[in-house]
This record gives structure tokens, sequence and C-alpha cells, in this order.
């Protein structure tokens, strides 16, 4: 039985059965065209050997009784005097039926029962005295003795054949049954575990099956590809959660605010509009990182792609937000070296701010921002390494996870998408974004794009 995962519901055995039944016809069909194909050509090339045999062994025999002919005339020193009565006896010993000729081509003597076996095997041999013919030997092989031997023996060989190809088949379809049960009960399992899946069960797991290593390999690819589906459905969850935790604020504040001011509580004044303008800024901030997300999924079909230098633009992204760093107390310190790369400036320039926006949001102040570009082989690199809060080990492999919002960003605004639509636009563009972080000393977040 298979161990780990969540048991689903148990279906009926039927659909297993059968689909193990088919397996094993299968198995059993190919093994009787194979076991056939062998038999046959074993009984028919054994079959050609024994006639080839039976062949040699009659002409032989023809020959032996032409030389006792011949030596029955050598005593009678002609066809008239001799005794050919033990000739005819080795004859029928033998079960053929032989007629002796004269050299003239008149019959001299003939077994009783020559004249009836006209449709049997028939040979011929010379009968000659010291090299001289002196007359012809006819032998008709009958039914019996060497003339049915050949016949038995094709006989037993069809029988040893059959009986052969008969306990193969069975054997075949005894293994058959077991490979077909060995298939199908993984299969059937991940099956059922899928029908659990898709009736609601999202615990449902195959867990570890004995099976052979492909269908091992599809049941961890299947319990990998549900725990993926569950982090996305707990992500989204989270999503909503933390959607509705920001909006929360403003939306409250802007009903207060404008309550306030139509029950004549207080007046319009510029502070206080300023103040709902921020708060309207701030839901407009949410469905802009909403749209981002959205083109970032599609970018990779819209992408118009120029030679430009890496450097460059990380300068342009730094100069625009250098105000933001000397306000948060930042210091930034950049080093830059020409990369060429082949990229759509506008995304790209998008995704360099996601990173040093992540940066600045998450060192504190008198902290240290570091910007480094720099050629490394077919590579350009960026850099963004800040001296801020860190990454904790479980949290790392889920940065660039969509919603992902760390335990450490609870208090920090954001939607938990900006990594994430950074790994898209990387990878869209044929590179990666990857994380390296110590909590307490900062993280390092480092871009990688092919060179031009």
């Amino acid at each position: 039985m298979p161990d780990g995962g969540t048991t689903p519901p148990q279906r009926p055995a039927a659909r297993g059965e059968a689909l193990g039944l088919r397996l094993a016809l299968a198995f059993l069909a190919v093994a009787l065209a194979a076991v056939a194909l062998l038999a046959g050509l074993t009984a028919a090339f054994a079959a050609a050997d024994v006639s080839a045999l039976a062949s040699r062994q009659r002409q032989e025999l023809t020959t032996a009784i032409a030389v006792a002919a011949a030596a029955a005339w050598e005593r009678g020193d002609s066809w008239a005097s001799a005794d050919l009565s033990p000739v005819l006896d080795l004859a029928a010993r033998t079960g053929a039926d032989i007629e002796i000729h004269d050299e003239a081509g008149r019959v001299v003597s003939r077994s009783p029962g020559f004249a009836s076996q006209a449709s049997a095997p028939q040979f011929a041999a010379t009968a000659a005295v010291r090299g001289t013919p002196v007359g012809r030997v006819v032998v008709r092989f009958t039914g019996s003795g060497l003339g049915g031997a050949d016949r038995s023996l094709e006989i037993a060989l069809l029988r040893a054949i059959s009986g052969a190809a008969g306990v193969a088949a069975l054997g075949a379809l005894l293994t058959g049954l077991a490979v077909a049960r060995r298939i199908t009960r993984p299969v059937d399992r991940i099956i059922a575990v899928t029908r659990a899946m898709g009736g609601g069960e999202r615990t449902a797991r195959v867990g570890r099956v004995a099976a052979p290593a492909e269908l091992r390999e599809l049941a961890t690819a299947f319990d990998q590809m549900a725990d993926a589906l569950a982090r996305q459905e707990q992500l989204r969850r989270d999503l909503v959660a933390d959607v509705a935790h920001e909006l929360r604020t403003p939306v409250a504040v802007l009903q207060a605010g404008h309550e306030a001011m139509l029950d004549g509580v207080a007046e319009p004044t510029p502070e206080q509009l300023a103040s709902l303008r921020d708060e309207v800024l701030r839901l407009a901030n949410m469905v802009n990182d909403l749209q981002t997300l959205a083109a970032a999924d599609a970018a990779a079909l819209h992408l118009s792609r120029h030679r430009c230098d890496l450097a460059e633009l990380t300068d342009e992204a730094v100069v625009s937000l250098i105000g933001r760093f000397d306000a948060a107390g930042i210091t930034l310190e950049r080093r830059f070296a020409a990369a060429g790369v082949l990229a759509d400036p506008r995304w790209l320039h998008q995704l360099i701010m996601n990173l040093l926006t992540n940066a600045l949001k998450f060192t504190p102040e008198g902290g240290q921002v570091a910007v480094e570009v720099r050629p490394a082989g077919p590579d350009a690199v960026l850099t963004v390494a800040d001296t801020g809060i860190g990454i904790p080990a479980d949290e790392l492999p889920h940065v660039f996870d969509r919603f992902w919002r760390g335990r450490q960003a609870a208090q920090i605004s954001g939607s938990g998408i900006g990594l994430a639509v950074a790994a898209e636009l990387a990878q869209a563009h044929g590179g990666n974004v990857t994380a390296s972080s110590e909590p307490g000393h900062g993280t390092v977040m480092t871009l990688t794009l092919p060179r031009a």
C-alpha cells in the first residue's frame, strides 16, 4: 500500500481492474504474436530439416536395396536364376515396396503392394555388378517403417512446439497481469487523488507509491503541483486580506473627512484637502501596482528590444530616486561599468526601479545601498546591496512569489508584487534575478542579463 499524503475517497475498483485487464491482454497479445511467429518459423524449419533427413535416408536405403539386388544377380549370374526373396524381405522390413527391372527395363520382381502405392514417395537406384549396370530398382515407401518415421517425428516436434508455446503464453499472461497491476495501482491512485482535489479536497496527495520510476516521478510531480497550487491559493487569500487591510485605512479616512466637511464639523481647508488627496494617491498606487503586474505578465509578448547600456539605465533610475534616498537618510554608492544588453529600455528601467525601491523600503535611516553594474563574461550583472533588515532563510525562496510579504514586511506599505514583477521582466529578457540575504546584515539582489 502507498503511504504518505492524505488518503482520498476510494472509488470503485472496476476502473482500475478494467485498465489492468486491458494492459494484461495487450501484453498477452504481443507475447502470443511473438510466440506464434517463433513457433511457426521453428515448425517450418524443423519440418524442412526432417524432410531433408528423411529423403537422404530413403535414398540411402534405396541404394542399399539396389546393392543387395546386384549381389543376388551376381550369385545367380542372371535375373532368372537370382534369389530375390532376401531383397524383398529387406524392403518389407523397412516399410517399402520395390520393383526390380532388368537392363532392358522389364520387370523382374516386385513387392505385392507396389502397384497400390502409386502415390507414395518413390526413389530409384541402379543395380551394378563390378561397375556394369545390370538392372534398376524402384522403391516406394509406405506409411510404416522408415516411411512413417519422418511423419511421426514431425508430429512429435509440432506437439513439443505447441506445448512450449502454450507454456510461454501462460507465462506471458501471468507476467502481464503482474506488470499491469503494478502499473495500474499507482495510476488509479493518482486518478482518485485528482478527482478528490477537483472535488475540493485540497489536502489530497498521492504520497509515496511502489511503482516504476516514471510513475513515482509522476506522483512526485503531481504532489509538487498540488503544493504549488495550495501556496498560490494561500497567496491569493493573503492578497485579499492585505488589499482589504491597505484599503481600509484610506477609505475610512476619506469617508470620515468627507462626512466631517458635509456635516459642517470641519472646514475644507487646504490642509484637509491635501490629507484627502494623499489617501486618494495611496489608492491609486495600489491600482497601479496591480496594473503593473498584469502588464509584466504580457511583457514577453510586447518587448521592443534595442541595444542599450545597463549602466546608463541604472544611473537614470538612481537619479530619479536619489531625492528619496536623501530624504530617508540612506547613503547611495554607485559603481558603474559599461555593459551592453539587448533589452526594452522601458521595461528594464521598471525592473531596476523595483530593485532600488525594494532596497529603499527595507533599509533603515543611516543605512547604505550599493549599486554596481559590471560585465561578467557573456552576461551583464547588476547588484543592489543594502544594509537593511535582511530576509529570514525560510522566507528567502519566496521573495519573488506574487503577493508574498514576509513577517518583517507587515509594517511596511506595499502589495508584495515589486520583486515578482522584476522576476517576470528579467525572465522576459532572457535573464534572471536572484536574492541572497543575512538577517540583520542586509540583502543583495542580483540581476543577470545576456550581453548584447
